[in-house]
């Protein structure tokens, strides 16, 4: 009878410690609350853009850069809100400038000339130069974030495409020198030439960030040419930069 009641005793504390050790809260899952979660975010990117595949005869100085700006819906998914996809609409902007090269954008032939002067001048340059691509475009990304609830306070990653149409496509100069580095008109001196002939209107671009809240650094890689095929030399840009979101 002892045994009996001392092995009752010891199945008895084994069920009790099994019962709390089920009802530990550290073994509950937490259901994840978004109801704070804003769904729509503004993102600002800036950064240095680069030519690839240049050939030797053409090259760039300078900080040449980007600057982006679209507003994005994200989407968390219902069986896991750590993971979302984001999708937006904006503006997508590219400045190249380049070492003592004359872009003709406006020139009557089958190529973008990339002359060493400008023509009609005694081999005069520009001192600055830069071409500027503007872009409609709409990036759609694949997003995680590893504190879903509180954004601001996440680690952020997020791969993704865009995909863009061109706006407008124009050349800048400023301050034309001669051959021996004197200015022509002075330093105020602008000229502008705008053209979209030369250049494919179709963008298409891989994209990749992480971050920790509202900052991330930025990747990109352009799978469309610059140019239209044949119209000049093979170039896919790929740039660099920082994301502010989540405003």
């Amino acid at each position: 009878m002892k045994k009996t009641t001392l092995l009752l005793l010891i199945l008895a504390t084994v069920y009790t410690v099994n019962a709390q050790t089920d009802k530990d809260p550290k073994k509950i899952t937490k259901k994840i609350d978004l109801s704070n979660r804003a769904s729509d975010h503004l993102v600002i990117q800036y950064g240095s853009d680069s030519w690839g595949s240049l050939p030797d005869s053409i090259s760039t100085k300078g900080f040449s850069r980007h600057f982006n700006v679209y507003i994005m819906l994200d989407k968390p998914f219902k069986t896991n809100p750590k993971f979302s996809v984001a999708y937006g609409v904006g503006i997508g902007s590219s400045n190249i400038f380049f070492d003592k090269k004359y872009l003709d954008i406006k020139a009557n032939s089958t190529k973008l000339p990339f002359r060493s002067s400008v023509p009609n001048t005694d081999s005069s340059y520009f001192k600055k130069f830069k071409l500027t691509t503007i872009f409609l475009e709409a990036p759609i990304e694949l997003r995680y974030y590893s504190n879903p609830e509180n954004p601001n306070k996440s680690w952020k990653g997020a791969i993704g495409v865009k995909v863009g149409t061109l706006i407008k496509a124009y050349t800048k100069g400023k301050d034309l020198q001669t051959k021996a580095g004197q200015s022509v008109y002075g330093t105020t001196y602008v000229a502008k030439e705008s053209d979209k002939k030369f250049f494919n209107t179709t963008r298409l671009a891989a994209t990749v960030r992480v971050g920790y809240g509202a900052f991330s650094l930025d990747a990109g890689y352009q799978i469309t040419q610059v140019l239209k095929e044949g119209f000049g030399p093979e170039v896919r840009p790929f740039s660099i930069g920082l994301t502010i979101s989540g405003l």
